[in-house]
């Protein structure tokens, strides 16, 4: 061993841990030996036998020493020496058991090995006595599937039979014997089998005793529970009965279920039915069972009476009659007998049934419990269930008279148990602590009683509290009550019982995060088995064949259980071990008689246990010591030489076995049949006594706050009148806070607890692993605590709560810890309630001092430290917070009251005044009073009877420059004040600035609770931004009056995006600039009236509604346009009526102010009028147009909307009125009037017209030879009476004007424009990029390409030209540019004015003169743009390289362009514009060339029919084509084929297909173009036929040009030659192509008038 300890320095003491000592159980003188030919290696794990131990060691080996029979060659022999099981190399074993006689382990995979007697099928194998080595067995679920295997995280291992619990925490189970909690009466079981009444449970260890065996199972949460079931589900009877005795109501709950409870033949005449439970479990998901037994008893002896399944509970009657009554159990052995009436209410349990879990079955007697007797004295708090109650038994007592009295105390509480029962949600165990904290009284009167009770039984007598909520919760007891409720159904009771209670569930109420990182509190105990000894804690001695719940270990927080021969043992995360069963050797550790329901065993006075073990008749307790080593307890069998009497051989309480001082710290302990065994670490460099004091203290500081919790925060949330609700609330919230931080204490205790018998490994401790809940819990409860302080909320309770805290002086002294004699109660409380906080100090120094125990540069060294120093970060930072909250209720003590209550605010600190005169305000009157507070989120202003609060979040503050007189001042900007503060030193002034600024820049960064971690944030700003986000409400700003601001701010006005919402309900969502809307905005008023919101979507300018816009009016009418001032201005679109896509009316032009003023059209569907004409005020005023859909057109003057003056009036059949007017359509005064026929009448008419019209004047019938040039000369004159083209639509075009920065058209710098071009392009970008949507991927391609601009140095070339043409073509495909925004407004209004009832063929030269002005003011913008464009009709030099030389059609010369002047391309409007505009305009201008050409296309397509019916020999002939031009052969689809005299549609085909696609082109220009192209075809045609060069003349040309017109079949071929006629450049008439257009033309005259003959 000496050598070994030498050595050890390399492994830096890992031999020094899991050192193994072993002794004899039950010798007086303890001396642990170590085990002989142990080679030393750390053992992780040791389990004992009988007579044999087994040992895990780190590397995952597995050791035997002892006897072991089953092994060959050592039946008999005893292996002193351990021996490695060598079937388990190489498998990592993690965890191992020990059975009396049989083995288990574990390994890293999940699979487990058992072996050693195998009698019982305890090592699941079949018909083999004893397994020599460790033998893997397959557990696997059938549910799942038989080839996946189980994986298993524990083992245990009784006499008989083995329990293994899974990773999914399900228990499994093989052997012998009803301990196996298994449906099945065939043993052995050697297939591992689930245990399915546990099944949908998380378990979260397992033990075995010797016959019996124990669960630790985690709580269900709350919504697992189901509602109370009406029924039983097993026997179907009522679960609550009620009886109706002479004078009162029995209301029973306690349901037993005949099917729960196997007993022998001897009990059955008591009418208790037995069969197997029926498993319930394994078929209901939620795995809630109530598995219930139900008695039944004579009728009219003992009225159906019932306890709780945890206490065997009998009544303060002689013991004969006790036993002779018929409602109890028999017991067969006298020290039962003897030990029945001993029990007293201690038992019951402390917390309500969790309502789907099972009762046991119990009998008690008739009379009066002691406990009830007891409680009456007990005031209870007047909490609103009671007064329920008190309104049920007084409605009662007023039937049934005073003999009600009498059975009123005790029946009152029996039912207040009733409605607890069912007025908490299952699961919320104490949550009913609100209303029933023991009154101040009570405690006086009962304190005798209570301590002579609890002594009966050594129970700890620690207070009231606990019988307290016994009483609440205790829920079974047998309920008296008068006869009259006999008709109250359980349904009813129900109901009374879910009275609101105000009440604080203490219960932690969160289980999420914690719960899954530490384990769980919130736990039950649940045990199946024989019970012979009560070792399985039901309060009775009857056996299990299923697991059922220990109602008694309920919320007792139990954390570890292990059980013995005939007795178990359960720890408690408070560090107290209950303990129940065989006490024959007082291995209970307390009073020597056994008992059935777990009691606590006093082991050491104060000190915590921390770990428990139990052996065939004795129990050893690890309990901390003084200097946080471990000691030793033990209790039981004592082995004593001199043969004493045989009573005495066992100890009557347990003993310190020993203080191991010598040894080392004990990691763990195990006991075994002989053989003790405990596992020691030595402390090297101080690491291992720093975790055991890290644990210790960690515990005993849960202990402390456990009692906290339990002794003053429940009492004082019972307290009424606790003063006003939001200090409740705050006090609840802290209640809660506590009560979270308490149980993460307590489960962080109990992790501590599990880690100190594991490897302990720094890096897996939990304050490192999960040290952000540590830290948020703290922080926290201290917020909590400090805003209660700061609510004088320690000072509101003094008064309510002076009782309470009087009578417990000491305890509260005690428990905070306090040494001062005259310390005033509320100072105890304050101290008492910061108390936790006090703890983080101590984490930190633990972790540092663990941290020196390993290399600096190690990463353990460097977590240790980091998170010891933010452990000590932390609390620096929560002590600086206490003393803000205490520097904030100080100044609330002294600050004149009426401000208080307005100012006061939980989370609201107190960080600097100017109570010393040190800041006064500038300009201030000489007796005014001014006084500055700055709090963590305002700067308040308080004056004599006045205060203002000026928010941080929107408050600049910079200082003054001294030279301006301002010394030391510092100005103040807030939304809608300024002013300077003027300091008296400097010193002063720069505490003040610095306050402010850091104030500000915190309460913008949000209220961070947490200090800042790390090095990196410490670092304060001291400059808080100038430009940041806020909130804000406006006070007297009179536009902005009550009006609410959330966005950007700049120095104390709203800047950026941001959103105003006013108290009347108006906003505006948008774009701010110096505190004013400018941009663009959303905005929505309400409209009352309508009960619906005007909405505006648009530009904004300084406040006011400027640029583009869409105003939608509550009405329906919507205007998309722009606005200036607020008001409708510029060019823009109202629609009016109900649904905007059929609205009965629609005007688009000029507003200014408001109104119509200027061009526009106005669209009166109803009416099927259009208005095409000047506007003022409103009204058409001016000349105008006006078409109706039944044909009349009207052109001339109008006032007041009505037609007046001189006007032309065209009918559909062109009758013609000119002359004066009066009214619409009324004509009045002079005028003439012509017939279609040319007749015509002068005169004077007056009259509607449709309606007769008076006529005195002169009847005139033209001479027929006159010639007919003169007949429409009316009609010639249309338009001269209409609003000249060039005045049409000038707003949009000064719109565009303005966009690039011109005042007026042409006046303006180019550069200027340019500018506006890219701002509007950029701008317009980055709104689209918010809503990507928005914008295709072209149109961003576009948009990008627009964003160069074409330069031009040197000669304007044709190659320039083509670019400009093409940014053209570019900037009208897209709205963003000025000039793609101009084309689609003109296009919109093109197609407003000439659709609909506008598509009236008179408009047609109206139509044209507006597409030539368009052109003219368009190129006027572009010549603007690109100055170097020459003007209208002047032309660009061709290169000589450029000049293609070719034929000449019609000369054959070569063509030099001798002809033209100056050989070059010509620049005109419609060549660059054309091609952009009409292909958008095309369809409302082609329908109108349409109408008017109507009459002569029917002619001319009557004849092309005609005419195609002829074969092509027939049709060329007709129409005197030469012979020789005639093709001979035509190629059909590749076929040359001879044209015979029936060939059709063969001939000059390729000319026709040319000319047929005249109609798919927009622009005149590229409409000769195919006209051109024509040509060439044919001639290329008869080159073919002649094989030889020729030259067309006319004469010979026409009739084959004739003919490919004719084949072509175009349809509309007069509008479109009118249209090339009306739209072509004047310079092509002279031309080529005006020539070869001249014959098209004269084509369409000769085909309409062709003679068909």
């Amino acid at each position: 061993m000496d050598q070994q300890e030498r050595s050890s320095a390399e492994a830096e003491g890992a031999k020094q841990r899991g050192l193994i000592h072993i002794w004899q159980a039950g010798s007086c003188s303890v001396t642990p030996e170590r085990l002989p030919g142990w080679s030393g290696k750390t053992v992780l794990q040791a389990a004992l036998g009988v007579n044999h131990g087994v040992l895990l060691t780190e590397g995952g080996e597995v050791y035997s020493f002892g006897k072991l029979p089953w092994r060959i060659g050592l039946e008999e022999t005893y292996a002193k020496t351990p021996i490695l099981e060598s079937a388990l190399i190489g498998q990592h074993v993690t965890t191992v058991a020990a059975g009396s006689y049989h083995n288990g382990a574990v390994t890293e995979n999940g699979v487990v090995y058992m072996w050693g007697d195998n009698s019982a099928g305890q090592c699941a194998v079949a018909n083999q006595p004893y397994l020599r080595d460790p033998n893997p067995i397959s557990i696997s679920d059938s549910e799942t599937g038989p080839l996946l295997s189980v994986r298993i995280l524990q083992l245990a291992c009784g006499e008989e039979h083995t329990l293994a619990l899974s990773l999914s925490r399900e228990v499994w189970a093989w052997g012998s014997g009803c301990q196996l909690g298994l449906i099945t009466t065939t043993f052995p079981v050697t297939k591992p089998q689930k245990v399915e009444h546990l099944a949908g449970r998380v378990v979260l260890q397992v033990a075995c005793g010797a016959y019996h065996s124990l669960a630790l199972v985690q709580c269900l949460p709350a919504q697992d529970m189901k509602p109370i079931p009406e029924r039983c589900n097993h026997c179907s009877q009522l679960l609550i009965t009620m009886t109706d005795k002479e004078d009162h109501v029995i209301i029973s709950d306690s349901h037993c279920c005949p099917l729960g409870v196997a007993l022998a033949d001897s009990q059955s005449e008591n009418h208790i039915s037995c069969s197997s439970s029926e498993n319930l479990a394994g078929k209901s998901t939620t795995g809630s069972q109530s598995e219930d037994g139900q008695k039944t008893f004579v009728e009219d002896e003992a009225a159906a009476s019932e306890s709780d399944v945890t206490s065997v509970f009998s009544n303060d009657v002689q013991e004969d009659s006790g036993i002779s009554s018929p409602g109890n159990i028999l017991f067969s052995d006298k020290k039962a007998v003897k030990e029945y009436p001993d029990r007293s209410p201690g038992d019951l349990s402390e917390h309500p049934l969790n309502d789907t879990q099972e009762k046991g079955v119990i009998t008690e007697l008739e009379q009066p419990s002691q406990e009830e007797e007891l409680i009456a004295c007990l005031p209870g708090p007047p909490g609103v269930s009671t007064s329920a109650l008190n309104s049920l038994v007084v409605s009662c007592a007023s039937a049934v008279g005073v003999r009600v009295a009498a059975t009123y105390e005790a029946g009152a509480l029996s039912l207040k148990k009733v409605m607890n029962f069912y007025g908490t949600a299952p699961g919320e165990a104490g949550s009913q602590s609100g209303s029933h904290s023991p009154g101040p009284e009570g405690l006086k009167d009962t304190r005798e009683g209570q301590v002579k009770l609890e002594s009966m039984q050594g129970k700890k007598s620690s207070s009231l509290v606990d019988i307290r909520e016994e009483e609440s919760e205790g829920v079974s007891r047998r309920l008296s009550l008068p006869g009259l409720l006999s008709q109250v159904s359980p349904r009813l009771l129900r109901k009374v019982g879910r009275a609101k209670m105000r009440t604080v569930a203490l219960t932690p109420t969160y289980s999420g995060e914690a719960d899954a990182l530490l384990p769980s509190l919130r736990t039950e105990v649940w045990s199946w088995g024989k019970g012979k000894e009560g070792q399985l804690g039901h309060g009775d001695v009857l056996p299990r064949l299923q697991p059922l719940c220990v109602k008694s270990l309920d919320s007792k927080e139990v954390i570890q259980l292990a059980a013995g021969g005939h007795h178990s043992l359960a720890l408690t995360a408070k560090s107290q071990v209950y303990s129940w069963g065989s006490n024959t050797f007082g291995q209970l550790g307390h009073l020597n008689s056994p008992t059935t329901v777990p009691r606590l065993a006093k082991v050491c006075g104060d000190s915590g246990v921390w770990s428990a073990a139990a052996g065939p008749d004795y129990s050893l307790f690890l309990v901390d010591g003084e200097d946080f080593q471990p000691r030793l307890y033990y209790s039981g069998r004592e082995e004593t030489s001199e043969n004493s009497l045989p009573g005495n051989n066992c100890t009557k309480s347990p003993t310190l076995l020993l203080t191991c001082s010598k040894l080392g710290y004990i990691s763990s302990v195990t006991a075994g049949g002989d053989n003790c065994l405990v596992l020691v670490d030595r402390n090297i460099m101080g690491y291992i006594s720093s975790l055991h004091e890290l644990a210790s203290t960690e515990r005993t500081f849960y202990c402390k706050l456990s009692e906290i919790k339990s002794q003053v925060l429940r009492p004082l949330l019972g307290l009424d009148n606790l003063g006003a609700a939001t200090t409740v609330q705050l006090l609840q919230d802290m209640a809660s806070r506590f009560s979270k931080l308490c149980y993460l204490i307590g489960q962080h205790g109990a992790s501590l607890t599990s880690f100190l018998r594991g490897i302990k490994e720094a890096k897996s401790l939990a304050i490192l692993k999960y040290s952000s809940l540590f830290l948020e819990s703290y922080t926290e409860y201290c917020t909590s605590v400090t805003n209660f302080l700061v609510m004088g909320g320690f000072m509101l309770l003094a008064k309510p709560a002076i009782d309470f805290l009087g009578k417990n002086q000491e305890l509260l002294k005690e428990l905070s810890e306090t040494k001062e004699e005259s310390v005033q109660l509320v100072e105890v409380l304050n101290t008492l309630f910061f108390l936790p906080v006090r703890r983080l100090p101590n984490y930190a120094r633990v972790l540092l001092k663990l941290a020196t125990c390993f290399e600096v540069t190690s990463p353990e060294y460097q977590q240790l430290h980091d998170s010891s120093s933010c452990y000590e970060t932390l609390a620096v930072h929560l002590s600086r917070k206490r003393k803000e909250a205490e520097y904030t209720l100080s100044f609330w003590k002294t600050f004149p009251g009426k401000m208080t209550d307005s100012l006061r605010r939980p989370e609201r600190r107190l960080i600097c005044e100017s109570s010393n005169r040190g800041l006064s305000l500038q300009h201030a009157g000489r007796f005014s009073v001014n006084w500055f507070i700055l709090f963590n989120d305002a700067l308040v202003h308080a004056q004599f009877s006045t205060h203002h609060i000026f928010p941080l979040s929107t408050l600049w503050v910079e200082a003054l420059s001294e030279e301006a007189g301002n010394v030391n001042g510092l100005k103040v900007t807030t939304p809608e004040e300024q002013f300077v503060l003027l300091s008296s030193t400097p010193q002063e002034k720069t505490k003040w600035l610095r306050a402010i600024s850091q104030a500000v820049d915190q309460a913008l960064r949000g209220v961070s609770d947490l200090p800042p971690y790390g090095s990196g944030g410490s670092i304060q700003r001291q400059e808080p931004p100038i430009s940041r986000s806020a909130k804000y409400t406006f006070y007297k700003d009179p536009r902005l009056k009550d009006a609410t601001y959330d966005g950007r701010w700049l120095s104390g006005k709203p800047h950026g995006r941001g959103v105003l919402r006013w108290a009347d309900g108006r906003m505006y969502s948008g774009m701010f600039r110096n505190g004013l809307e400018d941009g663009y905005g959303e905005y929505k008023i309400p409209n009352k009236a309508l009960a619906k919101n005007d909405h505006y979507v648009g530009y904004w300018k300084e406040g006011k509604m400027c640029g583009q816009g869409v105003y939608s009016y509550a009405t329906g009418e919507v205007y998309e346009g722009c606005f200036q001032d607020n008001m409708r201005n510029g060019h823009g679109l109202l629609r009016s009526g109900k649904l905007t896509s059929s609205s009965p009316s629609m005007f688009i032009g000029q507003w200014v102010m408001d109104k119509k003023t200027g061009y526009g059209v106005f669209d009166d569907i109803t009416r099927g009028e259009k208005y095409m004409g000047l506007w003022q005020d409103d009204f058409c005023q001016g000349n105008g147009v006006v078409v109706t859909q039944f044909g009349l057109y009207y052109e001339g003057a109008f006032s007041n909307n009505k037609m007046m003056g001189t006007g032309i009036l065209l009918s559909e059949d062109d009758t013609v009125y000119e002359g004066e007017f009066s009214d619409d359509w009324t004509l009045s005064g002079k005028g003439t009037l012509t017939l279609p026929n040319g007749d015509y009448i002068e005169g004077l008419f007056s009259g509607e017209w449709g309606s007769g019209i008076k006529i005195t004047g002169t009847y005139f019938k033209p001479s027929l030879y006159d010639s007919e040039k003169d007949r429409p000369k009316a009609l010639r004159k249309l338009g001269i009476l209409a609003v000249p083209a060039d005045e049409k639509w000038k707003a949009v075009f000064e719109e565009c004007w303005h966009q690039l920065g011109c005042e007026n058209p042409g006046q303006g710098d180019r550069w200027k424009a340019w500018d506006s071009i890219a701002v509007a392009l950029t701008t317009n970008r980055r709104q689209h990029k918010d809503s990507p949507e928005l914008l295709s991927r072209s149109h961003a391609q576009t948009l990008e390409s627009l964003e160069f601009i074409p330069q031009h140095v040197g000669d304007f070339t044709l190659e320039k030209y083509e670019t400009i043409k093409k940014y053209l073509i570019k900037a009208c495909d897209t709205p963003l540019h000025p000039l793609g925004r101009l084309v689609e407004t003109l296009v919109a209004v093109y197609r407003m004015t000439y659709i609909g009832v506008g598509a009236n063929r008179r408009l047609l030269q109206e139509a044209v003169r507006e597409i030539k002005s368009y052109l003219k003011r368009i190129f006027q913008l572009i010549r603007f743009l690109f100055p170097d464009l020459p003007e209208e009709g002047s032309t660009i030099p061709f290169l000589v390289t450029e000049t293609k030389r070719r034929k000449s059609f019609c000369s054959g010369k070569m063509d030099s362009r001798s002809e033209s002047p100056e050989p070059g391309y010509v620049v005109t409007s419609s060549g660059l514009l054309l091609p952009v505009l009409l292909p958008r305009l095309y369809p409302p201008l082609f329908m109108l060339y349409a109408l008017d050409n109507e009459r002569e296309e029917d002619a001319y397509w009557e004849c092309v029919l005609r005419l195609n019916k002829q074969s092509d020999t027939a049709l060329l002939s007709f129409l005197g084509v030469q012979i020789k031009f005639w093709p001979v052969t035509v190629s059909i689809l590749g076929e040359t084929k001879k044209v015979v005299p029936n060939t059709k549609d063969a001939c000059f085909a390729s000319a026709v297909e040319c000319l047929q696609q005249i109609s798919t082109t927009f622009t005149p220009s590229d409409k000769l173009k195919v006209i051109q192209q024509t040509f060439e075809e044919i001639s290329q045609s008869v080159f073919e036929t002649l094989q030889e060069d020729f030259l067309w003349s006319m004469d010979d040309l026409f009739p084959v040009f004739l003919y490919v017109v004719l084949r072509a079949r175009i349809r509309n071929l007069g509008s479109e030659v009118h249209l090339i006629e009306d739209l072509m450049d004047p310079y092509l008439q002279h031309g080529e192509q005006g020539i070869m257009f001249t014959t098209l033309k004269a084509c369409y005259y000769q085909i309409q008038h062709e003679k068909l003959t």
